[in-house]
């Protein structure tokens, strides 16, 4: 299961080089996990009411080329794996040339809201909302 967004880097978003701040990758690649996870009706809204949240506990970014002020690119995410964690791969690539610009990922944990105890399986309602189990 994957999505797609194209953004365009805004100006508060680049060095003084016109390229885009290292950091400002990690809100990119959030606006399409949450597209993701809209697409399978499983929101952080959602996350929350079912009695769980999913903080991210890794993210890996690689940067092979720049993004660049007025740059539109887009961000394909992609849920690869669900079961003990939601594990979700990230490519960057430029609009209008397709040449991939960046990978990345990011490991999200359920964990239980009112407990504060993480899950080492993924909740019921999550294989629910992915349509693998009942």
């Amino acid at each position: 299961m994957d999505v797609e967004i194209e953004l365009e880097i805004p100006f508060h978003d680049v060095d003084a080089i016109r390229v885009a701040w290292h950091g400002h990758y990690a809100k990119y690649m959030e606006i399409a996990r949450c597209k993701l996870m809209d697409k399978v009706n499983y929101s952080i809204v959602e996350m929350e009411e079912s009695g769980y949240v999913w903080p991210v506990i890794d993210m890996r970014i690689r940067y092979a080329h720049p993004l660049i002020f007025g740059q539109k690119f887009k961000v394909r995410a992609t849920l690869t794996e669900w079961e003990n964690r939601l594990k979700v791969d990230y490519v960057f690539f430029d609009a209008q040339t397709n040449k991939r610009l960046t990978k990345a990922y990011t490991i999200q944990v359920a964990v239980e809201k009112t407990s504060g105890e993480m899950q080492y399986a993924s909740p019921p309602i999550l294989l629910q909302k992915l349509g693998v189990s009942t």
